[in-house]
């Protein structure tokens, strides 16, 4: 989306990464002990991710926090975002909330081998600065527990699975058609019948017009969504 003009704009990727929570001195401190839990549905800023969203798929243009990785912290510059027709909204817990899951037309789950999960993690926390150690106690204290109680269960809620993630050429391709179909109006009107932990169907139809906004999580799903929004 940031390549071309905003009237043109028609694909837009956003990360829940930028929806964590404003720390106190005292969690920030933790944090640069790796002794902050990062990957608790907690540690996310869920209102304003949800209302974000929300904003996105009713055709409104929106300011995306920004967040620091390295002194875990939400700065002050946002990233103005505009109306797509297709947002893929990608993260570990994007399927934890019953809210934000039933906003996904589509929901993706890439599913990667645990050993290759752990060694993108070294290597990216190591070029955060952080030291191996602390990269390893975090792992096991937070990250592979979070992982077992919170973002595996999630696993179930998923439409497509996606073994072997990048490898898995098959899948991107299908993806990548599904999003140019709807790009092409190929795909002006569908809806989703998805039953939550309640028991009773949702359902969103695509408005019959010449243009609809869509959404497709990852997280590690990938979700597609739909608005009533005129191109």
């Amino acid at each position: 989306q940031k390549e071309v003009d905003h009237r043109q704009r028609k694909v837009l990727i956003l990360s829940q990464d930028s929806f964590y929570k404003v720390l106190t001195a005292e969690q920030k401190a933790k944090a640069l002990k790796g002794q902050y839990n990062f990957d608790h549905p907690d540690a996310f800023d869920n209102d304003l991710m949800h209302t974000t969203l929300k904003n996105i798929v009713e055709g409104k243009t929106v300011e995306v926090p920004t967040y620091d990785f390295v002194t875990h912290s939400r700065l002050a510059e946002t990233t103005v975002v505009y109306p797509a027709d297709v947002v893929l909204f990608e993260g570990i817990l994007v399927f934890y909330s019953q809210d934000i899951r039933d906003m996904f037309h589509l929901r993706l789950f890439v599913d990667t081998d645990s050993d290759v999960r752990l060694s993108r993690r070294v290597l990216r926390d190591m070029k955060r600065g952080r030291d191996l150690e602390q990269i390893l106690t975090q792992y096991t204290t937070f990250v592979k527990p979070a992982f077992e109680e919170f973002c595996l269960p999630t696993k179930k809620y998923a439409d497509v699975i996606i073994p072997r993630g990048v490898d898995n050429m098959v899948a991107i391709n299908l993806i990548v058609q599904h999003i140019q179909d709807i790009l092409n109006g190929d795909i002006c009107k569908w809806q989703r019948g998805a039953m939550n932990g309640h028991g009773r169907t949702y359902k969103r139809p695509f408005p019959e017009q010449t243009e609809s906004s869509s959404v497709l999580a990852a997280g590690k799903r990938s979700h597609l969504e739909s608005s009533s929004r005129p191109h």
